[in-house]
Parts: C-alpha cells; sequence; structure tokens
C-alpha cells in the first residue's frame, strides 16, 4: 500500500476519530476529545489578508469575528457577538476612548424598542461586573469625531458570543476585550463588515 492510499484509508479516522474509535469499542483519544470540545471564539493568532493596516480592528460580523492584526497578514481572531439582523452597524470608525468598567446608558432607540427591559436604566447604570458593557470599553468614532453610540465591549453574557444579539454593538468575551483594550491605543483604525 502506498503513502496516498494510506492517507485516503486514514482521511475519515482523521475527520472523526472518537466516532472510528468508538465503533472498534475503544474509548476516544484524549487529543479527539480536546478537539470535539475547542472553543471556535477563543483568541487565536490566524493569517489574514496582508492588505490590513497593522494594528487596525476588521470585524466580519457575519463570521462571529474581530480581527486585530498584528502583523502584515497575521491578526488575533477573537470570537464576537453582534446586532441583530436590523441593528448590525457596519462601517470605519476609530477608537476614540476607551473606558474601564464603563457605565452605561441605553439610547433612546433601546428604550423605544423595549421600554421594559431597558426605561429603568434611562439615567444609566454604573460600571461593575453586572453591568451589560462587561469590563472594558472602546468607543467608536466616525471621521468627524462624533460617538456612534457602538462600543467593542465585554459582556455578562459570555454565551451570546457567536451570535446576533445585540442592540448594534460588538460584543466580546470580558477577558477577550481585556486583552485587545490593552494592544489598542486610541486612534486606532476600525473596520465592521
Amino acid at each position: 500500500m502506498n503513502r496516498r492510499q494510506l492517507l485516503l484509508i486514514a482521511a475519515p479516522v482523521l475527520a472523526a476519530p472518537s466516532m472510528v474509535l468508538a465503533q472498534q469499542g475503544l474509548p476516544a483519544a484524549p487529543q479527539a476529545a480536546a478537539a470535539r470540545t475547542r472553543d471556535p471564539y477563543q483568541p487565536t493568532e490566524v493569517a489574514i489578508r496582508s492588505d490590513f493596516e497593522t494594528g487596525s480592528i476588521v470585524v466580519v460580523s457575519k463570521d462571529y469575528f474581530l480581527y486585530h492584526v498584528t502583523a502584515p497578514g497575521r491578526a488575533t481572531r477573537y470570537g464576537v457577538a453582534v446586532g441583530k439582523a436590523e441593528l448590525v452597524w457596519r462601517g470605519r470608525a476609530t477608537v476614540g476612548r476607551k473606558q474601564e468598567w464603563p457605565s452605561w446608558t441605553p439610547t433612546p432607540a433601546m428604550i423605544k424598542r423595549n421600554p421594559a427591559q431597558y426605561e429603568r436604566y434611562a439615567d444609566g447604570m454604573p460600571g461593575g461586573p453586572n453591568n451589560p458593557l462587561g469590563a472594558r470599553a472602546l468607543y467608536l468614532y466616525d471621521a468627524n469625531g462624533n460617538d456612534t453610540s457602538i462600543r467593542i465591549h465585554g459582556t455578562t453574557e459570555p454565551g451570546s458570543i457567536g451570535r446576533s444579539v445585540s442592540n448594534g454593538c460588538i460584543r466580546m468575551r470580558n477577558e477577550a476585550v481585556m486583552d485587545l483594550f490593552e494592544r489598542v491605543p486610541l486612534g486606532t483604525p476600525v473596520y465592521v463588515y
């Protein structure tokens, strides 16, 4: 049997080792169990198109990923949650402000859409572990220096990452947004697709 034939035979084993091993009556290998439970939204170093500006942030909403470009063709990829279908924000902005344990005030549009959920916070909510903006927030500003009301922020709902659930902001797990917060300075360009 040549190497190509061996690889073709082994391919199904590599694709689904636990299933093949279970059929043989053997326990699944530890690496097979780890591969099944690996979190696709944990920070990961990845290749990216080389035409993105080093230091910039690129968000691909439909894929639920934020990329912090660390070098030409390289980025750290983070999982995110984005706005519900009608609330997805797209465009170019810059990080105009950064805040640790930010306070939060729902926008008038949020209160109008869902007064039962948001009206009680119309005067704001102080920062802290129960605040929906989580541990850190990066405030996005447009080309004219106006606050877009869009934030890249932490969350009290880490299970929302990988879904369209927000009111337009880009959510990250608290550990991830804390890491990004330390890496990006004010003025960082942000591209949201």
